[in-house]
């Protein structure tokens, strides 16, 4: 097994418009191992980091994606150092990014096309992305003329089409109502299973956490830190239904719960399995 993204002892400071220093994360250590499934193939991995408002997680997500870089400690992703982005890493934000002057289809192919992927390819690659999106009929249309649900979609589909080994996802479906969230979040696990890559999620929604996620990351108060990590004993696919049972429902007391104890801050991690 070959590890995909590593933390260690990570810290971050940061000094604000007053010039006082700010400690942002500390002493964070993180490791997302490949999975390989029985047939021997990579099939991925879905960690959740889970925590309060201003904790540090969108701050993780910029340094392993190259954005931004730790004060101590090192991030590594496919076993080297970041230094800046690259096509192994794909991410998506909650503020949908789409290029307002591209259609649905080149915003989907523009990656592709950077990596000099044939025509032939990118067309394939587009026409399946379109469909397992439900894209199909606004290949032409630009971004603006779509809903928010529909511009994540189309980010998402940006995003897998290079096939990334890790993809970073900073609350992407946190500006969608009830009803277009879950649409996503069940849209999402579909696209991934196709992939082997990595995804990193951030959200502050247990429900959706617990619902996703092979494991979660529960971040502390700042100085953030990983306070806990708790397995997510559920099998795939997962439905909706399984919302409803009683060992959903434990599992996010149990996040919450965890919540609660980290909202003091940076302490000892506490490993759940």
């Amino acid at each position: 097994m070959t590890t995909k993204i590593s933390l260690k002892n990570v810290g971050r400071t940061f000094t604000d418009a007053e010039g006082r220093k700010v400690e942002a994360l500390r002493g964070v250590n993180l490791e997302v191992v490949d999975e390989v499934g029985h047939d021997g193939k990579d099939i991925g991995e879905f960690r959740v980091l889970l925590g309060p408002s201003g904790c540090g997680k969108s701050t993780i997500l910029r340094m392993i994606a190259g954005l931004d870089f730790p004060t101590t400690g090192e991030v590594l992703v496919n076993g080297k150092r970041v230094e800046a982005p690259g096509p192994d890493r794909g991410m998506v934000f909650q503020k949908y990014t789409s290029f307002a002057w591209l259609t649905v289809a080149e915003n989907i192919e523009y990656g592709l096309k950077l990596k000099g992927v044939t025509a032939n390819e990118r067309q394939a690659t587009v026409a399946h992305l379109i469909e397992e999106t439900g894209l199909k009929g606004f290949e032409s249309a630009y971004p603006h003329t779509l809903s928010g649900g529909m511009q994540q979609r189309v980010a998402i589909a940006r995003s897998l089409a290079v096939r990334p080994s890790v993809l970073l996802m900073d609350e992407p479906f946190g500006a969608l109502d009830a009803q277009t969230r879950s649409l996503m979040q069940d849209l999402l696990l579909k696209m991934w299973t196709e992939t082997a890559a990595a995804i990193l999620f951030v959200t502050h929604d247990v429900g959706e956490a617990v619902y996703l996620a092979d494991r979660l990351y529960i971040v502390s108060a700042r100085p953030g830190t990983i306070a806990e990590e708790i397995h997510v004993p559920f099998p795939r696919p997962r439905t909706e239904d399984l919302k409803q049972t009683r060992e959903f429902q434990e599992l996010e007391n149990r996040a919450l719960d965890s919540l609660r104890h980290a909202a003091g801050g940076a302490g000892q991690v506490r490993v759940t399995l």
